[in-house]
């Protein structure tokens, strides 16, 4: 049975409706997911579980990969250059659509815990606008409501608040962020009234911004001594050797907090009826590729992991067909037998489970801020990038009306990114190809038409 059919079945009478729970986790490296085979430390049996029972999407990319770009795909089915949260502090329009009004509209209650990052902040100090939400900026999310904006802001690992519907502060002291925010969601599972959406989204395993660390439970300080090295870390400079270590202990943590919703599911019942959703912002690169962790067109950057059980999805399966943030709405709009708006510009991927591939476009289109203005197509086999020059007086800006390419990646050839092929004359018509389809897929996204110029600094 296809997801949309589960979604649709009869009961009494009645269309019964999947409830809905999403986990975020924030900066959360897709190979750290023990199901993808990369990493050998174990990390995720609880997720490697739930990938076993549903479906592992090998092939999912963030489509801006830093946080409230990224939140704003996930939840408007919409590129950033469309929904207009083009970088951190842009707040995501008071009448945007997005998952949850959609499913409000179709009788969900729609609940969010934890981070948002979505409220508008620009020219106004941070601690004015960390924190609570007003209920015209939550993106519809109109009933439970335990979020701070920033949390990385309002909370360390052992204290600090979320902010209740009211904008009332939910205080905790002495136990670790992630097991108080499970154990709210725990709370909430255990009464809820279905049809609902309740999004779980964790601060970890992002690091805490005004120490510039990665911190893990306190039983878990010193789990990892000796930690796996990723191949794409291995041979550049970054803060890696001294970071890793905490980074997999929150992984770990977060993978006990996954395990920890399963099984209220379970307990509950609510599993047979539930769709849960596991997935990231973006990834995590530590340093190595600029001067912070993400904000760049590499794999570390824009892969995230992506698994999905409950209705219709408990297939254990894979696919290997790139997918993105936008597609996550309208495919678990299309799951709960809700139509999708035509404001998405993402495309339901439930087709590919049942392996109905024809037209299904396997490519993803990616838009970089903040660090550089830049513009990317990650194909099966390419990464392609362009970024707008900076000069003396260089500052993010949304877009540009010209960008020059600056990373060719052939994964084939090299999976951990570590030869730019840009500029290479042997790689001249395969830039050609990539620029070209680059700039389509600009217009297409923003209705833009900026040029695209090849590598100033060609290789012989």
């Amino acid at each position: 049975m296809s997801a949309s059919s589960a979604a649709s079945a009869q009961t009494g009478g009645e269309v019964k409706r999947p409830n809905i729970v999403l986990i975020i986790s924030d900066q959360f490296r897709w190979d750290c997911v023990g199901a993808m085979g990369l990493n050998p430390m174990n990390l995720t049996p609880n997720l490697d579980a739930m990938a076993g029972h549903g479906v592992l999407f090998r092939s999912a990319f963030s489509n801006q990969p830093v946080c409230a770009p990224a939140r704003g795909s996930i939840f408007t089915g919409q590129y950033p250059s469309r929904h207009g949260v083009w970088h951190n502090g842009s707040g995501l329009a008071e009448n945007a659509t997005t998952l949850a009004t959609a499913l409000g509209q179709a009788g969900y209650s729609t609940n969010y815990i934890g981070k948002w990052h979505l409220a508008p902040g620009e020219g106004r100090p941070r601690d004015e606008v960390s924190g609570p939400v007003a209920p015209a900026h939550r993106g519809g999310f109109r009933d439970l409501w335990e979020a701070s904006n920033m949390l990385e802001f309002t909370s360390h690992a052992y204290e600090g608040n979320l902010y209740d519907n009211d904008g009332k502060p939910i205080h905790f002291s002495g136990q670790y962020r992630v097991d108080f925010m499970t154990g709210r969601a725990q709370r909430f599972l255990r009464s809820a009234k279905s049809p609902f959406l309740l999004v779980v989204s964790y601060l970890e395993v992002h690091h805490q911004n005004d120490t510039d660390t990665y911190d893990p439970p306190k039983e878990y300080a010193h789990r990892y001594p000796n930690p796996f090295i990723p191949q794409d870390l291995r041979a550049l400079p970054g803060s890696w050797p001294s970071q890793l270590s905490d980074y997999y202990a929150c992984v770990a943590r977060i993978d006990d907090a996954a395990g920890s919703i399963r099984k209220t599911l379970a307990e509950t019942g609510l599993d047979r009826d539930t769709i849960l959703v596991f997935m990231s912002d973006h990834g995590n690169h530590f340093k190595t590729r600029n001067t912070e962790y993400k904000r760049s067109p590499h794999e570390s950057s824009i892969h995230i992991p992506l698994i999905i059980e409950g209705p219709g999805f408990n297939r254990s399966m894979e696919t290997s067909e790139l997918v993105s943030q936008v597609d996550l709405a309208p495919a678990l709009l299309e799951a709960a037998g809700v139509a999708v708006p035509g404001s998405m510009q993402g495309h339901s991927f439930l087709g590919l489970l049942d392996r109905r591939t024809e037209g299904w476009r396997n490519e993803v289109y990616f838009e970089m801020s903040e660090f550089v203005t830049g513009r990317g197509l990650r194909t099966p086999r390419y990464t392609y990038a362009a970024a707008a020059p900076k000069g003396p007086d260089w500052k993010p800006v949304p877009k540009a009306d010209r960008y020059v390419e600056y990373a060719i990646y052939d994964h084939g050839a090299d999976p951990y990114q570590q030869v730019n092929l840009a500029g290479r004359a042997p790689y001249s018509k395969t830039a050609d190809e990539l620029r070209q389809r680059l700039i389509a897929r600009i217009r297409e996204a923003s209705g833009a038409s900026p040029t695209i110029e090849p590598c100033w600094f060609p290789y012989p």
